[in-house]
């Protein structure tokens, strides 16, 4: 890779010879401007307002202007005689935390490599020194013709840079919260928790532009002479909710088709991101099941409403009475089974008294025929 930019890290009394090379690169498609009625490129030239001609790149300088208009010109002399003992180095001021950068801050992002052979023993130091500290550099560096912030943490076996904004650069975020006070339902929440779940992870490496590579189809096709390919219609996006609910619900069971059905990728129910409607949630006087497809089937209770009204309509199809006649004739049949098992069961508990009885008897008379032969 091309270096941008060489200098050196400074790392309290050690510097460290390095080159900045860029860490991104941007992949958006780009167009011309051309004439409609020829084809013809359109080109911008630099024109002096004065006189109305052409300027080359060689007569043009730097000015900057002030506040009634009047420029003021600025020369590299200028900027090159200012104190800015960043011009050539990345001066480290601080190690932080990772979590103390506010994200809004990141800016372009760099690759730090050791420029020549004695820097690859400080290079290798710093970055071992970040993996075990668990922190990141905080730097000032000069770049373009000014000064700017950076942090300096290890990707992989490489010291990264990525530019900050100055912090006077954030905005405030006034004004910029919805306007009153609004309420979120829990039944709200947790269909929002539902959805969450049902998204779930992504790796970051299955991500692409999709609208790049429709683009590039597009000019593809008409190179060739061919039609372009029609998109299909997607959703308007006008960010107009009537109902919070109903557009979470569906957005639920949408994300669940997308992923692979209602299983799920692997195959398994997602039990996180089952998702019971409200309306089953507010039946009264009943419980609720699911189904194995993860919907949700409220069961009224009975003598409850419109259920016992519903018992006594399935009462009266002919499909009930034959089950009734089934199920009369079956306890029937169970209940003279259990009757015969009694008598049976009393017929040997009366023989077995009788033969206990007579067994006394006989006992009896032997004792007394013994005691009067004595």
């Amino acid at each position: 890779m091309r270096s941008i930019w060489n200098g050196a890290i400074s790392f309290g009394l050690v510097s460290i010879p390095i080159k900045l090379v860029n860490a991104t690169e941007n992949h958006s498609v780009s167009f011309r401007q051309i004439h409609l009625g020829d084809g013809g490129r359109i080109r911008y030239r630099k024109v002096c307002e004065l006189d109305g001609e052409e300027v080359a790149a060689a007569e043009i300088g730097k000015a900057y202007e002030d506040a009634d208009g009047s420029m003021i010109p600025i020369t590299d002399e200028d900027l090159g005689s200012l104190p800015l003992p960043t011009a050539k180095t990345i001066e480290i001021v601080a190690f932080v935390p990772a979590d103390s950068i506010d994200p809004l801050q990141m800016d372009a992002a760099y690759y730090l490599t050791a420029n020549g052979v004695p820097a690859a023993k400080p290079y290798t130091l710093l970055r071992e020194a970040l993996k075990r500290s668990r922190k990141v550099a905080v730097a000032k560096y000069a770049l373009r013709g000014r000064e700017r912030l950076g942090m300096l943490r290890v990707v992989d076996d490489v010291i990264a840079m990525h530019g900050l904004l100055w912090p006077d650069e954030i905005r405030a975020p006034e004004g910029v919260a919805p306007d009153g006070d609004v309420k979120v339902r829990d039944a709200e929440l947790d269909l929002a928790d539902a959805l969450m779940n049902t998204l779930g992870e992504v790796e970051m490496d299955s991500l692409h532009d999709d609208y790049r590579e429709a683009v590039e189809e597009l000019v593809a096709a008409k190179a060739s002479g061919e039609t372009p390919r029609q998109a299909a219609s997607g959703d308007s996006g006008d960010g107009k909710v009537i109902d919070l609910i109903a557009a979470l619900e569906s957005s639920v069971r949408a994300a669940k088709e997308a992923r692979g059905g209602e299983g799920g990728e692997d195959g398994k129910g997602d039990e996180d991101a089952k998702v019971t409607p409200i309306a089953a949630r507010k039946t009264s006087g009943g419980t609720t099941r699911r189904t194995p497809t993860g919907k949700s089937v409220s069961r009224a209770s009975a003598g409850s409403g419109s259920g016992s009204g519903g018992a006594r309509k399935s009462a009266s199809s002919p499909k009930s009475s034959g089950a009734k006649k089934s199920t009369a004739g079956a306890s029937k049949g169970a209940a003279t089974k259990s009757a015969s098992r009694g008598r049976a069961g009393a017929k040997k508990t009366a023989a077995k008294s009788t033969t206990s009885k007579k067994t006394a008897a006989a006992k009896k008379k032997t004792t007394t025929s013994k005691r009067a032969s004595a």
